[in-house]
């Protein structure tokens, strides 16, 4: 198991944590990270998408001119795909873009992104996440006291409203508990900042 230092919320070193190599110290596998992104952005499509046909749009039942001795190509409709106004071809209609992948799967794509965080030096833990008020003026001290200067995925045991009103109004930072960890906001965040009982309980729920 690898070792890495714990802070304390003021930026001191307060003791070390022994890292799950299973989570954290596994090769990442890219092919299965993308796949896994894919879905997520796949899963948060609307698909509310919509345009109308040839046989939707309104008007277009005569036929412009006649079909032969105009020099013109022949028309039959004013609403056909080439005209102005006209239908679309295929046109897109409402739809659900999601799909369900193999949770082992998902689990492998998490395995992956907590560990080249480990192995980029990205992952922060910190002793205890506490705020007694909410003040995002604090948070942002303490984020800037621990070394994250960019964006950052902050993990808690379980849903703090306080440290989550802290943090909204930080650009580039999320909150959110480590039973709900997603690949993609990993990926997207510099800095993956873990309070030692989330650490905990990511081992517990991912092992």
């Amino acid at each position: 198991m690898s070792t890495m230092k714990v802070l304390n919320m003021a930026g001191a070193e307060v003791g070390t944590v022994e890292l799950n190599d299973a989570i954290f110290g596994i090769e990442p596998n890219e092919a299965v990270v993308h796949e896994v992104v894919k879905n997520h952005l796949a899963n948060c499509r609307q698909g509310t998408q919509s345009a109308l046909t040839r046989a939707e749009v309104s008007g277009g039942g005569k036929k412009p001119w006649r079909q032969k001795g105009t020099g013109h190509a022949r028309q039959g409709s004013t609403r056909a795909p080439q005209w102005t106004h006209g239908g679309i071809v295929f046109a897109p209609k409402p739809r659900d873009y999601s799909y369900v992948l193999n949770k082992k799967v998902k689990r492998l794509a998490l395995k992956s992104v907590l560990s080249a965080k480990a192995a980029e030096g990205k992952l922060v833990v910190i002793d205890s996440i506490k705020m007694d008020a909410i003040k995002t003026a604090d948070f942002r001290k303490f984020l800037t006291a621990v070394g994250v200067d960019g964006k950052a995925v902050v993990a808690t045991p379980a849903v703090d409203t306080v440290i989550v009103k802290s943090a909204r109004n930080i650009p580039g930072v999320l909150t959110t508990p480590a039973a709900q960890l997603n690949v993609y906001d990993i990926l997207n965040a510099q800095y993956l900042v873990v309070d030692q009982a989330a650490l905990a309980k990511i081992e517990e729920v991912y092992a």
